[in-house]
């Protein structure tokens, strides 16, 4: 199987940013889910095909016989007639057999029956089909894309229901994956990392719609003939439509010099991206950039006046009750035991397991199926003001409504009333990431990988997971 080596945080699989290499193929949109379902059933296997075909053709063939052979009955003849008046029995007059007629009607009758039992057998053969459970789902999905290890978590009812381990940590397959262990969010990071900023809103340290030079001290953005018409704020940047560039990041390889946050939005040595600059007129446009994240991130750290960590720790991942989760970059050597080993999508080894990101508001969460899950019914519960341990209900209602293209404030929204839906992918070197749930309807999932995975193979488990948990269309 031929794949590029080459990945960089922002989505996956449906909610994937493209790879750096400009030759590999795009992937889909960032901030979508795509929904394959089909409106009735799959196309059943060419082998339930085959094989209820040939059960339809065997009994038609048999019927057909059976029939040809109640023809051939004898029929009372002339000198048969004569014997009967010879031996005093009532003379008849002779008619014509019917019973070819009725015989022809008898088997059109059956041949009609047999043809809407051979249709029934197609179709459950496919119904059949598509009943795999999530599991069986999940095992032909690992297979046959080579996946080392899957974790996933399944909400309903506002609370998760299954929180499970599949396959291994690492390709020896000696350690399991278990719902604790640790894998890399990618761009899954910037939602979670939103709702730390829309904390600070509501606290009043930053404004949604303020000129956010306004209180970066450490950097800021430097202006130019875009800003001087319009301003980057908070609310562009967490909807993509600051005009802000740079799409994704690849982190730092083992024994890599890892550069400072300025270094990073200055595209100084030794970072290993461009610069983060306005190109395009803030609020004109939507367009992707991880790069946006990174401006927010010295924003909440230079108002808050503490680590992007430490930050995060106290404001969501403790309220939610994350607490497996952290945005420490690189991962402490303890910590670092009980995560899983990335793979490329060619699948080589990540060096060191994982990559370490600076830019960790954009691709530097370390966590879990079931923390994710956690943090997805945080955002159910705190739009229906059920609890509200990091921000409102009104500003969970404004996180979950579109500000430009497909973007709410940090997630990507779709669907209105039942169908609401917030979703966001996500890809580090070596690790792929989906979070998908329905705002009012309290279902949902998460699913994280050790792999860079280019089939669509998560969203046909997250489709297998729609299917079984009867997820609103």
């Amino acid at each position: 199987m031929s794949r590029s080596n080459a990945a960089t945080s922002g989505g996956l699989t449906s909610l994937r940013t493209p790879p750096l290499s400009p030759h590999a193929p795009r992937p889909p949109h960032p901030l979508r889910v795509t929904d394959s379902r089909p409106v009735l059933t799959e196309l059943p296997s060419a082998a339930t095909l085959a094989r209820s075909t040939t059960d339809f053709i065997f009994a038609l063939i048999w019927v057909h016989y059976c029939q040809r052979m109640s023809y051939m009955k004898p029929q009372n003849s002339a000198g048969s007639r004569e014997n009967e008046a010879e031996a005093g029995l009532e003379k008849k007059p002779f008619r014509p057999s019917s019973a070819p007629a009725s015989g022809l009607r008898a088997f059109a009758r059956r041949t009609a029956i047999l043809w809407g039992v051979g249709i029934w057998r197609v179709l459950a053969g496919s119904l059949a089909a598509q009943s795999n459970t999530v599991d069986q789902v999940i095992a032909a999905e690992m297979k046959q894309h080579h996946i080392t290890g899957l974790s996933l978590a399944v909400i309903e009812g506002g609370q998760i229901v299954m929180a499970k381990g599949y396959g291994f940590t690492d390709d020896s397959g000696t350690t399991p994956v278990v719902p604790s262990t640790l894998f890399q969010a990618g761009s899954v990071s910037k939602p979670v990392a939103a709702f730390g900023a829309l904390r600070l809103v509501e606290q009043g340290k930053l404004a949604l719609d303020e000129d956010v030079n306004a209180r970066l001290t450490t950097w800021k953005v430097p202006e130019n003939k875009f800003t001087k018409e319009q301003k980057v704020t908070l609310r562009r940047i967490l909807s993509h439509s600051a005009g802000l560039t740079v799409h994704g990041f690849p982190g730092y390889g083992l024994l890599t010099p890892i550069p400072t946050l300025p270094q990073v939005l200055d595209g100084a040595p030794p970072a290993n991206t461009p610069a983060v600059r306005v190109d395009v007129l803030p609020g004109s446009t939507w367009r992707y950039s991880g790069g946006g994240f990174t401006v927010m991130q010295q924003l909440m750290i230079d108002v808050a006046g503490t680590s992007f960590p430490q930050l995060m720790r106290e404001t969501v991942l403790v309220p939610l009750g994350m607490t497996s989760s952290t945005y420490e970059q690189p991962l402490p050597k303890d910590v670092l035991a009980r995560a899983a080993t990335g793979y490329y999508a060619d699948g080589k080894v990540v060096v060191g397991k994982a990559h370490t990101y600076p830019e960790m508001a954009a691709a530097g969460l370390w966590t879990t199926a079931s923390d994710l899950a956690r943090f997805a019914v945080g955002i159910q519960k705190s739009l229906a003001g059920e609890s509200n341990p990091v921000i409102s209900a009104s500003m969970t209602r404004q996180m979950l409504t579109v500000q430009k293209g497909e973007s709410g404030l940090g997630i990507g929204v779709n669907g209105s009333g039942k169908t609401l839906r917030f979703s966001h992918g996500g890809r580090d070197e070596g690790f792929d990431t989906m979070l998908t749930a329905f705002a009012e309807t309290g279902q949902g999932a998460a699913i994280m990988i050790n792999a860079n995975e280019d089939s669509g193979a998560v969203n046909r488990i997250v489709e297998a997971i729609g299917r079984d948990h009867h997820w609103p269309r």
